[in-house]
């Protein structure tokens, strides 16, 4: 829709702008805390929980730092965090067995959480580089990532993590039919009420290094993940894959990384219309956080318009590290 305005002087555009009222009652999008999911790194490692070097002000947390942070989430009104282990060395296998222990980090917070918040919603992480030596979303064979062999790891990675009382998997492997084998094993097993948030768009780009840092895995990936994250010269492939991913079960999907994609955002709720989430990953939050520390940029205004950029491309949340600091800004609303 394209009205025709009538000519200046009638049309000052500049009226609705006069006042903070007046650009109240025309803004067009807002930012709540309740678009928000804050991601956050847990361990169980010993002396690991420390700053992210390339991340300032993100922690790796213990379990009973992952439950205080679980705490202050629901007393700023985020309605759910996501969990991103680092995982000792020492279990990561070619094989990923750790993936799927139920007494892994990542199950044992789980239970805590929801032990003494169990009002907040807890996301996860499907996929496997955490516990693999190859460092590898997927099992590695001759240097091929194999598909189909992984998805039924993932399954099992994913059954334990319902069971354990997770509200919300998380599938990040970019592996062909793990949407279909996810959903058919969590109907079989009782758990028909836990969500998939599928990252249905998740690119091979140079923006997760800091991520990778904080979850141990610099250093130990052995090759590129080109053959099974999405070329960032693409796009019409995105909107097959979310297409894909929601025929076969997922109830929301996302898109990864997110600032430099957010026409796939946009592209993606426009066609089909389902909850969509984008990622600002670690690199995007690095960045921002190196400017502000260097005085270049005003941290609060570049992060809530950062965050902006999200709800104007059409997406319903976002997972972000900036998570605990907007909504200290933002309130409850």
């Amino acid at each position: 829709m394209n009205p025709i305005l009538p000519p200046f002087p009638h049309t000052r555009l500049r009226r609705m702008r006069r006042t903070a009222a007046l650009r109240d009652l025309a803004q067009e999008h807002r930012l709540s805390v309740k678009d928000m999911i804050w991601p956050i790194f847990i361990t169980d490692v010993p002396g690991a929980d420390v700053e992210v070097p390339s991340m300032p002000g993100v922690v790796r947390r213990t379990l009973e730092g992952a439950v205080r942070a679980a705490e202050e989430a629901a007393k700023l009104g985020i309605p759910a965090i996501c969990l991103f282990p680092y995982t000792d060395p020492a279990v990561k296998t070619e094989a990923c067995e750790e993936a799927w222990n139920p007494e892994n980090i990542t199950n044992r917070v789980i239970r805590a959480i929801k032990a003494e918040v169990p009002e907040i919603a807890i996301m996860t992480d499907i996929a496997l580089d955490p516990y693999n030596a190859n460092g590898h979303d997927g099992l590695v064979r001759d240097g091929i990532i194999l598909n189909d062999e992984t998805v039924e790891c993932l399954v099992k990675m994913g059954i334990a993590q319902a069971e354990a009382g997770a509200d919300i998997l998380g599938p990040s492997d970019m592996m062909d039919g793990r949407i279909t084998a996810l959903r058919s094993a969590l109907e079989a097993a009782g758990h028909a009420d836990v969500t998939i948030l599928s990252y249905a768009a998740k690119y091979a780009s140079g923006f997760y290094g800091p991520f990778r840092d904080a979850v141990g895995a610099t250093g130990a990936l052995k090759g590129d993940k080109k053959t099974y994250q999405m070329n960032p010269g693409n796009s019409d492939e995105a909107i097959r894959l979310v297409a894909r991913d929601l025929s076969e079960g997922a109830d929301m999907v996302m898109v990864k990384p997110g600032m430099p994609y957010l026409d796939i955002c946009h592209r993606v709720k426009e066609q089909f219309g389902v909850p969509t989430y984008a990622y600002q990953v670690s690199g995007e939050y690095a960045m921002i956080m190196a400017a502000v520390k260097n005085g270049w940029l005003d941290h609060e205004k570049v992060m809530l318009e950062s965050l902006m950029s999200f709800r104007r491309a059409g997406c319903d949340g976002v997972l972000t590290y900036f998570a605990r600091e907007a909504a200290k800004l933002l309130g409850n609303g």
